[in-house]
């Protein structure tokens, strides 16, 4: 069986590999837009926008293993179609024919529209390798950065950026950070951590604009108060990549809809990673992190090859900011009650999230021992009570 992976990040690499360990001696082909192999993308609004990592600890995997592996990766080729009937891809470059074929596109950032000033030079978003070379050399000592977007990809570049000694503004429309994704409690935490570095955080004001010619000069809120700026950067979100499976007739909700066993509209192609969406009891659900694409990948690779087994996600995440880790464990969607625990130290602490009683999730800030314990609670089927949770002077003997 020719197997066809299109898209070169984490999902790719981990379904290849995959393929191989699961004994597949048929043809595997990666194709990628972007010119470098499969690297991570986590560390680039981290530790590499920093320059703290270097790209070849940022690849997944070194030249020799692909070869090694007879894996072939076409990089630098942009996929235009998917010819369901002939099954073959058409790209920039030719046509590539597959048996099997697996979605692996990820997501790309959302962009201010250029009437708010999106397209300004100097404006930036934070997602490949190319968008880093344009805003790294930018990060400069005094300069003022303003942050557009709470989310963890804002922050994690305000944190980069102040670190590096710039003036960073971040401002957020909703009425706090990390709105979507987090309870107040752990948001109260970041903000704490963030304004106890320098980090100036305004909260409930969206933007009217960027302001500036050819260039952005600043920021202008919608209250009217205008934020001078050297540099901004838009943390607002991503959208899956739906375009190629759009264009080629695929069912779409909340990204390329999938079956519980990865398998799209059509039996032939699968999906994977932040592209997809799969079935749970709320409706399509979709996860933007590496522990999804990678074990999403890996299902698939196992059910392209026969395995029919659903796929069973184990949500784990992470974030560093200045010199916190926030590790999170579980999926909080639908909480309605939440305890907190203190922490050693001033950032620190966990919060821990139940639907209905029973534990679904744990936030835990420079505390590592409460996220292991807490991901091992929730992948066990354990569920302590928020008072045990509360009054324990010992997490382990919730096990």
């Amino acid at each position: 069986m020719n197997i066809v992976i299109l898209g070169a990040g984490q999902a790719a690499a981990s379904m290849a590999a995959k393929l191989r360990a699961l004994g597949h001696e048929g043809r595997i082909t990666v194709i990628g837009d972007e010119p470098a192999p499969p690297y991570q993308r986590p560390p680039l609004s981290k530790a590499y926008l920093l320059g703290d990592m270097d790209l070849d600890r940022l690849t997944l995997r070194g030249a020799e293993w692909w070869d090694e592996h007879q894996i072939t990766l076409r990089l630098g080729e942009r996929a235009t179609g998917i010819d369901r009937d002939r099954r073959v891809i058409v790209t920039d470059k030719g046509e590539v024919a597959y048996d099997a074929l697996a979605l692996t596109l990820g997501a790309s950032p959302r962009r201010l529209p250029a009437a708010m000033g999106g397209h300004l030079r100097g404006v930036h978003v934070v997602r490949n390798l190319a968008d880093i070379a344009g805003v790294r050399p930018e990060l400069v000592a005094g300069r003022r950065l303003v942050v557009i977007g709470g989310g963890y990809i804002g922050l994690e570049a305000a944190a980069v950026a102040r670190k590096l000694g710039l003036e960073v503004t971040l401002v957020e429309a909703a009425p706090r950070i990390l709105g979507r994704v987090a309870a107040s409690e752990t948001a109260d935490m970041i903000r704490a951590l963030h304004v106890s570095h320098g980090v100036e955080v305004i909260e409930g004001v969206g933007i009217e604009r960027i302001t500036g010619d050819s260039a952005a000069d600043g920021v202008t809120l919608a209250d009217g108060r205008h934020l001078p700026a050297d540099l901004v950067i838009c943390g607002i979100g991503v959208a899956p990549e739906t375009t190629l499976a759009e264009s080629a007739g695929l069912a779409l909700d909340n990204g390329i809809a999938t079956d519980a066993q990865g398998r799209t509209s059509d039996p032939s192609i699968w999906a994977a990673g932040d592209c997809a969406s799969f079935p749970a009891p709320d409706g399509q659900m979709r996860l933007e992190s590496v522990g999804n694409a990678i074990d999403m990948a890996e299902a698939v690779a196992a059910n392209i090859l026969g395995a029919d087994a659903a796929y069973i996600p184990k949500p784990w995440f992470w974030s560093d900011q200045f010199e916190a880790k926030l590790q999170i464990a579980g999926l909080n969607v639908g909480y309605n009650r939440v305890v907190t625990r203190s922490g050693a130290g001033a950032h620190g602490g966990s919060v821990w999230y139940y639907r209905d009683g029973r534990l679904i999730a744990v936030d835990a800030l420079n505390d590592a021992r409460a996220y292991m314990i807490g991901k091992r609670l929730i992948e066990g089927g354990k569920s302590p009570s928020p008072e045990a949770v509360l009054e324990a002077t010992d997490l382990k003997a919730l096990m």
